[in-house]
């Protein structure tokens, strides 16, 4: 009776616990995990996930990343969505398409994308009001 309790908490703390893809591993397809993700190999496809994404210096992702945080030092290429924030490290190589809630880039990050940061509903707001006072200005006679 005891037993079996043990073994279903064991499979609860495994199923939020850490994966990892190996250097030297090429996967190619997709990916979804409910915990976080450590890739210091090469993932083609799709990833998914509700958890963290550290990808190392010798890691790749090449398509689609969706998760909370993500964590570069290696490279990525394709679009890349997360509703948290993304770390970029002086080695890291991103191209493609991110929306993220925030961003942190250190120098020497190679950073091509076309980024659209959450949280545009105060930015527009603000954009707005930025407009109304340039028309304001525009029509008031010099």
């Amino acid at each position: 009776m005891f037993s079996e309790n043990k073994k279903g908490k064991q499979v609860a703390e495994s199923s939020s616990g850490q994966n990892i893809i190996a250097q030297g591993t090429k996967i190619i397809g997709d990916v979804n995990s409910e915990g976080d993700l450590r890739i210091d190999g090469i993932i083609e496809g799709n990833v998914k996930t509700v958890g963290k994404v550290a990808v190392g210096k010798a890691g790749f992702i090449k398509g689609t990343l969706n998760g909370s945080d993500a964590h570069f030092e290696g490279k990525f290429s394709g679009k890349l969505t997360l509703s948290g924030t993304l770390n970029l490290k002086a080695t890291a190589h991103i191209e493609g398409e991110v929306v993220a809630g925030k961003l942190s880039v250190e120098p020497g990050a190679t950073f091509n994308v076309t980024c659209v940061m959450n949280g545009g509903v105060k930015a527009s707001s603000h954009g707005e009001q930025s407009k109304k006072q340039e028309k304001q200005g525009a029509t008031a006679p010099n």
